[in-house]
């Protein structure tokens, strides 16, 4: 069992990182010069908040935060990581924070092809292990992922180098995530011939298709699966079925073309494909508790009061 003591200067370093990085910034999350890694700063606990989970590893430096997922919660901070494999609806809670010890950390979007190819290089490939639940989960931060994620984020003090390094380095920590405890949930969604990696393709047909009608059999067929297994394996893996994370999908898209693309409420309903704007509306209300109009106003105003 690996110890804090262990961690202790890797983690040391990447807070010093991740606080100067965001210190004049305050609350938020930001993106930086290196692809896919964005970092993120909280100085007060908050409840649980609607928010997309895209592919990804999550890794805490400070503070600690909770994911919920289906009414199931996953804990993490210094020692332990977030991992998903999939695009997921969830609530975001921040545990421990304040302004003298913000809750600080990073995400790093994972690159699901390079998984594997790295897989297929490698005799990970042949590895076969059971499936895994949910496609989230907690993992260890050991200092196999926290060293690179080092390495990688002190590359932000060398913009020259990023094209050159950063692609090395964030393959490396994939393979390392490939060696983790979490591997079990890489495997059962990078595997092509895996139940997971079907699912992986119906939410992208899904995700390509927002404004379609969802035909669940029409979609089982398509990722050549049975109609109950689809149903079995899509709730196992997200927590939802197909048609509710259609309609969550919609609803956050929606709200995305309202508030970057300064739609009305009506146009970005009828966008993602709702008949009835009324409909759209008690929806909307019920996934973010407010009015599409109140809620975009409100996120306008944090905004503006941010750039402040």
């Amino acid at each position: 069992m690996l110890t804090l003591h262990t961690n202790e200067p890797l983690i040391n370093a990447l807070s010093h990182y991740i606080d100067k990085a965001t210190d004049t910034l305050g609350e938020g999350d930001f993106e930086t010069s290196i692809p896919n890694l964005s970092l993120f700063r909280r100085e007060r606990p908050a409840a649980p908040k609607t928010c997309v989970i895209e592919p990804s590893i999550v890794v805490v430096v400070q503070g600690a935060k909770k994911m919920w997922l289906g009414g199931e919660g996953f804990s993490y901070d210094t020692t332990r990581f977030l991992i998903t494999s999939l695009e997921l609806p969830a609530d975001s809670e921040v545990i421990h924070a304040s302004k003298s010890t913000p809750c600080l950390g990073m995400v790093l979007k994972l690159n699901l092809e390079m998984m594997t190819e790295l897989m297929m290089q490698s005799e990970l490939a042949h590895h076969h292990s059971k499936s895994s639940g949910m496609s989230a989960g907690i993992g260890s931060a050991t200092p196999s992922i926290l060293d690179p994620f080092l390495r990688l984020i002190q590359l932000i003090d060398e913009p020259r180098a990023i094209p050159i390094i950063a692609p090395l380095i964030q393959r490396e920590i994939h393979y390392r995530l490939l060696l983790s405890d979490q591997s079990a949930k890489l495997h059962q969604i990078t595997s092509v011939d895996s139940k997971g990696y079907r699912i992986s393709q119906a939410i992208e047909w899904i995700k390509s298709n927002l404004s379609t009608p969802l035909r669940i059999e029409a979609l089982a067929s398509r990722v050549q699966m049975s109609t109950p297994s689809f149903h079995q394996h899509f709730r196992q893996l997200t927590a939802m079925s197909p048609l509710q994370y259609q309609k969550w999908m919609r609803l956050s898209e929606a709200k995305r073309l309202m508030l970057n693309d300064h739609l009305s409420a009506s146009s970005a309903a009828f966008k993602v494909g709702y008949e009835s704007p009324s409909q759209f509306s008690r929806e909307y209300s019920r996934l973010f508790g407010t009015s599409p109009k109140k809620d975009i106003l409100l996120l306008r105003g944090s905004a503006n009061q941010a750039e402040r």
